[in-house]
């Protein structure tokens, strides 16, 4: 039994390793540069379709690889190592991959626009475009009538997911869309971390939403 365990336990790791190596390589055929942090410089926002502010930041700079294989092996070692300590430090896999993704960064900086983002309206959503979550949770909002802002963690990628890492570490839950209303975490769409953060799906469903909406200013009476 100990035997079978110790494979099993073995095979995991390797998944692992091999799910972490295939997002490096998406991650470099997608960005094919290191990138270093710099001061917070100037946001571009734009207007949805609903009236929604749609946030894009440039917090980042990059600079170019040298264009051998060095620097994709070098990134790849650096992402695997930066899982490895996030595991070590008890945060579970989604959290460490989101943590590895992010690479190096400067987490002060992130920390500090994430909660400028989340003091800048009444009802804020951070998200994925293509995410079915963030796509149904707008939905909801529009349905509802709420006026919000959304923050992108896609675009560009590179931004995004420091702060998508840092997020996750203040809630506890690295998944999108990750919703503020009041500057208090919600939870996502149809789920969260505990009985005040359940997603606005349940929220809904109980006639808190609304109420919450409201008191915030991010819906008319």
């Amino acid at each position: 039994a100990k035997q079978a365990h110790s494979i099993t336990t073995m095979a995991s790791a390797q998944r692992i390793s091999v799910a972490l190596v295939a997002l490096c390589f998406l991650q470099s055929l997608l960005s094919c540069s290191s990138f270093t942090a710099t001061p917070i410089s100037p946001t571009t926002v734009k207007t949805g379709p609903n009236n929604q502010l749609i946030h894009r930041s440039s917090r980042l700079a990059s600079t170019t690889t040298d264009g051998d294989g060095s620097s994709f092996l070098d990134n790849v070692t650096k992402t695997y190592d930066i899982f490895q300590k996030a595991r070590s430090d008890g945060y579970d896999f989604k959290q460490s991959t989101a943590i590895a993704l992010a690479g190096e960064y400067d987490a002060d900086a992130v920390k500090a626009e994430i909660e400028e983002q989340i003091d800048s309206a009444p009802c804020v959503m951070f998200t994925w475009e293509a995410s079915p979550a963030c796509k149904k949770a707008i939905k909801y909002l529009d349905v509802a009538g709420a006026k919000y802002k959304v923050v992108r963690l896609d675009d560009p990628w590179e931004d995004g997911n420091p702060i998508r890492a840092e997020l996750g570490k203040k809630v506890g839950r690295s998944s999108v869309p990750c919703i503020f209303i009041g500057g208090e975490y919600v939870g996502g769409f149809d789920g969260g971390v505990g009985d005040e953060s359940p997603g606005i799906l349940e929220m809904a469903f109980k006639g808190t939403l609304r109420e919450k909406l409201m008191a915030v200013g991010a819906l008319d009476a």
